[in-house]
């Protein structure tokens, strides 16, 4: 017992100890999310990637290909942020599942459109997938905080974000395989079905083991870090419009918005593009095109594990970022220089450089933002981090496209590299706040 000023006995305060427990149930829910985003991501660039071929089967203009492209980024700012805030009310399984059935509405809506007079309903189908992205690429940090330990939640997300990586690399390889070129048009109605029924029953699938297996969260949380963001939760509930003001007054995360918005908008105008570039060098090279989007793609998977290994085992999220994005930097002035070589191959090893840091960069950015960020909730976060994405990759894409068409591949390449060395420096500004960790840590101690 001890004694206050007045001699009287205080009371020791009792020490609270929160169980916290791993369950395995995380590794199988993880895989399912890679699923669920797998099929979502696909569908982003399957048309832009055969552009020639689209343009020429629905008699369209290649600004309409790119628009299937452009409209997810569309969507998603304005239904960014109700899809957070019904992610923070409803929680993973209700947003898991909203994501996983509009994907797959709008794949069966596309089966319908494999005719040369219904590229309205080609569009109907992708504006409903595009929409349904809101409810799932915001969702890798979130899931890997509320299901994973502090050892493993940096790798957890960089695998959730390998889901999306994946449905990417699959739009960039498998539209030119089964829809190649032809000037037959029946050729190109039958191959275009079969590609719309196999990502529809691959979708409705995938949705069906959602609704059967996934949970909102475990019964006992996997951190001493979430037991303090499920405690504030609970005890004092945030207004999700004053979460958002503090993320907006959080000086390091403006920083990150706006570094993280020109590395990844700077792919999103690559990946649209990437067919029409491809092209002006290699004619009659389409499936080159989507194999060299592939490795772009394939490499940041790569990038992305190795990168949340490196911050599970070293939680230097500051130092991480600033490497990541400088050799995005370096690999945007190499693979602005050599697609004009000549030699494809060169292409292909420029474009894995490229890859590996620029789409690597992806799960780094979510996690540097959930620890400047804590103890918002983390779908929060990423959902602002990605509608700034959608923004600049918008405006990057039609001005990269614009300078493309106006003066060729190389200025508007160097358009991007120059954007890139402005990201740099302000990825170096971002103060090293790692709130996160400091929160684990602090609890570890009181414990």
């Amino acid at each position: 017992m001890e004694y206050g000023a007045t001699n009287q006995p205080v009371p020791l305060q009792p020490i609270v100890i929160t169980e916290c427990k791993l369950y395995k149930r995380r590794w199988s829910m993880l895989g399912l999310f890679v699923l669920c985003s797998m099929c979502n991501a696909a569908q982003w660039i399957q048309y832009s990637i055969i552009s020639n071929v689209i343009t020429k089967f629905y008699d369209v203009s290649t600004f309409a290909v790119d628009f299937t492209s452009i409209v997810f980024m569309v969507t998603y700012i304005p239904l960014i942020f109700p899809a957070s805030w019904i992610l923070d009310k409803m929680g993973l399984r209700f947003v898991m599942i909203a994501g996983a059935l509009g994907t797959a509405i709008g794949a069966w809506f596309k089966v319908a459109s494999a005719s040369q007079d219904r590229f309205y309903l080609t569009m109907i189908g992708q504006t409903i997938v595009a929409s349904s992205q809101v409810f799932i690429l915001n969702l890798p940090p979130r899931l890997s905080a509320v299901w994973f330990g502090p050892t493993e939640v940096s790798t957890a997300c960089s695998i959730g974000v390998f889901g999306n990586q994946l449905g990417i690399a699959l739009g960039f390889l498998l539209p030119p395989l089964i829809v190649p070129d032809s000037d037959n048009f029946d050729t190109i109605a039958s191959n275009l079905s079969i590609m719309y029924y196999g990502t529809a029953i691959v979708s409705t699938i995938v949705f069906a083991l959602i609704v059967c297996y996934i949970k909102a969260a475990p019964p006992l949380p996997p951190s001493l870090a979430q037991v303090v963001q499920r405690t504030a939760t609970s005890g004092d509930p945030k207004s999700f419009i004053k979460s958002l003001w503090r993320l907006v007054a959080n000086y390091g995360f403006l920083l990150l918005l706006v570094s993280y918005g020109i590395n990844v908008g700077s792919f999103y105008a690559i990946s649209t593009l990437l067919n029409q570039f491809i092209l002006v060098y290699f004619p009659g090279s389409g499936e080159d095109a989507g194999r060299i989007g592939l490795s772009i793609v394939f490499a940041g998977m790569l990038g992305s594990i190795a990168c949340g290994c490196i911050l599970d085992k070293t939680h230097l999220f500051k130092e991480t970022t600033l490497v990541v994005y400088a050799f995005s930097l370096l690999g945007m002035v190499v693979y602005t220089f050599t697609l004009s070589c000549g030699y494809i191959f060169v292409v292909y090893l420029s474009a894995v450089l490229l890859g590996f840091f620029m789409t690597g960069y992806l799960a780094v950015g979510y996690e540097l933002a959930a620890e400047l960020t804590y103890p918002e909730a983390e779908g929060t976060s990423s959902g602002m981090l990605n509608a700034v994405v959608q923004v600049f990759g918008i405006v990057f894409t039609l001005v990269y496209g614009w300078i493309f068409n106006a003066s060729g591949d190389k200025p508007a390449n160097l358009f991007l590299a120059g954007t890139l060395v402005l990201g740099t420096l302000f990825t170096a500004m971002i103060p090293t706040d790692l709130r996160r960790q400091a929160a684990q840590q602090k609890k570890s101690l009181v414990n």
